[in-house]
């Protein structure tokens, strides 16, 4: 079995991992809008920066840069396309349901990123087929979940 954590970045990044999927979930699960909703988005992007940041350095698992750090860079760029259209003053409201959708992937991902790290680090021989049985399974569950809610979503940015 890989160890879980050996190096001081490696707890980093699980710390920080950790604290973006408690954030994560609180937002993607509690009322849109809030002061609790805003507090939790922030401290969930800070730390998706900081953990996809932190992934870029980990390189333990296949000793090069691999489909990881690609997917790291794929989850910092979802982050700003989810945080990007509250920050934009005059974006028509209809497309500010683009935060939710971004933001909601983000979250999605960051659990498939759990689910992967599961697949090749408990099992004794590691499988990449099971890390992309698991993330798809993660992703189907995961959009008919926000398809399902969009529609409250979008109740939010009604003007």
């Amino acid at each position: 079995m890989h160890d879980f954590v050996n190096t001081p970045l490696g707890w980093f990044h699980f710390i920080t991992a950790l604290i973006s999927m408690l954030s994560g979930t609180y937002v993607l699960f509690q009322p849109k809008g809030t002061q609790l909703h805003k507090r939790f988005g922030y401290l969930y992007v800070l730390s998706m920066v900081l953990v996809c940041g932190s992934a870029l350095g980990v390189y333990n698992i296949t000793g090069d840069f691999g489909v990881f750090h690609t997917l790291a860079i794929a989850g910092l760029l979802t982050l700003v396309l989810g945080i990007s259209p509250l920050f934009l003053k005059n974006i028509n409201s209809k497309h500010r349901i683009f935060h939710l959708w971004f933001m909601y992937y983000s979250v999605l991902g960051l659990y498939a990123a759990f689910v992967s790290e599961l697949s090749l680090r408990i099992p004794e021989k590691p499988s990449y087929s099971a890390v992309g049985i698991t993330s798809v399974t993660v992703f189907i569950f995961g959009s008919i979940f926000i398809f399902w809610k969009e529609k409250t979503w979008k109740n939010y940015f009604k003007e």
